[in-house]
């Protein structure tokens, strides 16, 4: 059996709902003691999913439209041009398993290609910003289930089980090269995850940025504009709006780099002066003048790199689809015993 969702195992095999979102995200007092422990070490850190409430979501979607922003404009290129192909190779009545769904944009280029997908299961933090897209889904795919997840898909999911389905033909799509915000050991583990939750002879369709030409990376980072800035800086926001604490924005500044000997972008909020922030019930948390919270890691690959890494755990590449500078990767993996 599959442990892939619902809610109630009768409406898995109706077609056409959307069922209300299965809630598993951590809770404010969660939220408010990862985050003072983060804050607490040598080098200050907070949780990268901590950019996705509602607002941060927005901001992403803004990033993604904007000129230096190659990875989604590039992946979404892929996905138009060989979207028909992967729909081929996935086969009959596959059920979509998205980590991370935010917008869903690429996601309707894939489902326009599978009109007999038996589901579609979206899972992400922003529980009004995945309820919002969902809706638009099911609007958008009157025949098809989608099966919303407020989750943080880092960690372990137990969903419950659709019967007589055959987990071969689940799919985990993992698009926009999130799983370069992991450290390698940690992108390892989680890929191990998805075989756990997905089933292990399941299937994996992943998008992964690749390594290239330093400036153009740095400069995806750092846009004119300031929404990447924005977003570093709404994960302070989101503290003082949900956990009490009182971080001052304007006495922090977005920094962010790419590191080519690591192969990755390091994203940091930098304290502008000596400062104090406090947490309701978590003490004070104390700011040397440039100081940094590192907030974001964005790990570039090369398709062996990332082919090492997924054979780690199992996974066997049986297809890759790249743009004409090969700046970009989506990839097709399955799970083998």
């Amino acid at each position: 059996m599959s442990n892939i969702l619902t809610a109630d195992d009768a409406c898995a095999a109706e077609r056409g709902r959307l069922l209300e979102p299965l809630d598993l995200a951590p809770s404010t007092d969660q939220v408010r003691a990862e985050a003072v422990k983060a804050l607490s070490g040598a080098q200050k850190t907070l949780p990268c999913r901590l950019f996705y409430d509602e607002r941060g979501s927005m901001l992403f979607d803004e990033i993604c439209d904007l000129p230096e922003y190659y990875p989604t404009r590039t992946e979404l290129g892929i996905m138009r041009d060989y979207a028909a192909d992967m729909a081929a190779e996935l086969g009959p009545r596959p059920v979509i398993v998205e980590y991370g769904s935010g917008s869903s944009v690429k996601t309707r280029v894939l489902l326009d290609e599978l009109p007999n997908a038996d589901a579609y299961i979206p899972i992400d933090i922003s529980g009004e910003h995945l309820l919002n897209a969902a809706r638009d889904l099911q609007d958008r795919y009157p025949a098809l289930s989608v099966l919303p997840v407020c989750a943080d898909y880092t960690r372990p999911l137990t969903l419950a089980s659709i019967p007589k389905h055959d987990t071969s033909r689940n799919v985990a799509y993992f698009p926009g090269s999130t799983i370069g915000n992991m450290e390698p050991a940690a992108a390892s583990a989680f890929l191990r995850s998805i075989r756990a939750t997905c089933g292990r002879e399941s299937r994996l369709l992943i998008g992964l940025d690749l390594k290239k030409e330093p400036s153009t990376i740095h400069a995806a980072y750092n846009d004119a504009a300031g929404v990447t800035a924005a977003f570093n800086l709404n994960v302070l926001r989101r503290l003082n709006s949900e956990c009490g604490s009182n971080f001052e924005l304007d006495a922090f500044c977005h920094y962010a780099f790419y590191n080519p000997t690591l192969g990755r972008v390091e994203m940091h909020l930098v304290s502008m002066e000596r400062q104090h922030v406090s947490f309701p019930g978590g003490g004070s948390i104390y700011f040397e003048e440039g100081e940094t919270i590192h907030t974001e890691n964005c790990y570039k690959y090369t398709l062996q790199e990332f082919a090492d890494l997924a054979a780690g755990v199992g996974y066997r590449c049986e297809n890759v689809w790249l743009d004409e500078q090969n700046w970009f990767s989506v990839q097709l993996f399955k799970g083998v015993q």
